[in-house]
């Protein structure tokens, strides 16, 4: 299957997500990995082979997911934290979460240097409360809090050494970083990174690059924004759907930029004028982007 992959955002797979989020690339097998979250779907893709995407239907929403050093998928669910078989279509469930709370499930979640699966939840109800957290999950399936009081968690990813860790309650309009010990998982020094209060969209799905600068999805936007480390924008890319959510560097040389969409949100008006909402992205911005790490467990 050949695409044409430039400077500017391309539809690079038409499918139509209602929500797709949380893409990865893995390195071994050359595939993209995300997730269609309200449909309950894993998608894997392996761009630069001629065979179509593969579609795994699990039972209920899945938020994240995550490569495992041991082979298979790790999976941020509705209900808990579970690992996936690609192989057999099975589902492991290693640790429930909220499971008092009926409106709530995990929502964005990406691996630190030291191989935990760090996931936010997030609130359905109508209003949303800030009544979700931030997760980790170790190597042996222990689970700690490590953000308390979220509404929505999205944009957790890492500084190139580890030490900062970049996280957003979207309500906020804000991006935060904090200190993060890699030894123990703890955080400390929250302080704002970027400021969304006077942009039309939402902190989504973000990724850091080779240079160290943060690119995050902003949800509502038409964009994504590439930010230095000192939280100053470096550049912006318009893309032709209101909602990106997430992006991940890929190819053999870790220089495409794939960018999951939705068009859950949209109007029937909204999805008549965006023929692509829903579809997977791609481009060369000109910079890499750096490997996948993995959960341990």
């Amino acid at each position: 299957m050949r695409i044409d992959i430039g400077p500017q955002p391309s539809v690079a797979l038409d499918c139509r997500n209602n929500l797709g989020e949380s893409v990865i690339w893995d390195e071994q097998t050359q595939q993209l990995w995300w997730v269609n979250i309200h449909e309950g779907q894993i998608w894997s893709w392996a761009p630069f082979l001629s065979e179509q995407p593969r579609v795994f239907q699990l039972d209920e929403k899945v938020g994240a997911v995550a490569l495992r050093k041991r082979g298979g998928i790790a999976a941020a669910l509705q209900s808990g934290f579970a690992v996936f078989d690609p192989a057999t279509g099975g589902v492991e469930v290693i640790a429930d979460i909220e499971r008092n709370l009926s409106t709530t499930r995990l929502n964005d979640g990406r691996v630190d240097l030291a191989g935990r699966f760090v996931c936010g939840g997030m609130d359905e109800g109508n209003p949303q409360r800030a009544i979700s957290a931030v997760y980790t999950l170790d190597e042996g399936g222990n689970v700690r809090r490590l953000i308390e009081g979220i509404a929505c968690a999205n944009s957790i990813c890492w500084s190139p050494d580890g030490t900062t860790l970049y996280f957003t309650d979207m309500p906020t309009r804000r991006i935060d970083a904090f200190d993060y010990d890699l030894t123990s998982s703890a955080v400390s020094n929250r302080r704002p990174f970027a400021d969304l209060s006077t942009e039309p969209g939402f902190a989504d799905g973000s990724v850091v690059d080779a240079e160290g600068y943060l690119w995050n999805a902003q949800w509502g936007g038409s964009k994504v924004v590439r930010y230095s480390p000192k939280g100053f924008v470096d550049r912006e890319i318009r893309l032709p759907v209101a909602n990106p959510t997430c992006l991940t560097f890929g190819g053999s040389d870790l220089d495409i930029l794939f960018v999951t969409s939705a068009w859950f949100g949209l109007d029937e008006t909204a999805r008549a004028n965006q023929a692509s909402a829903g579809s997977l992205f791609a481009l060369k911005p000109g910079v890499r982007g750096r490997l996948e790490n993995r959960f341990a467990g």
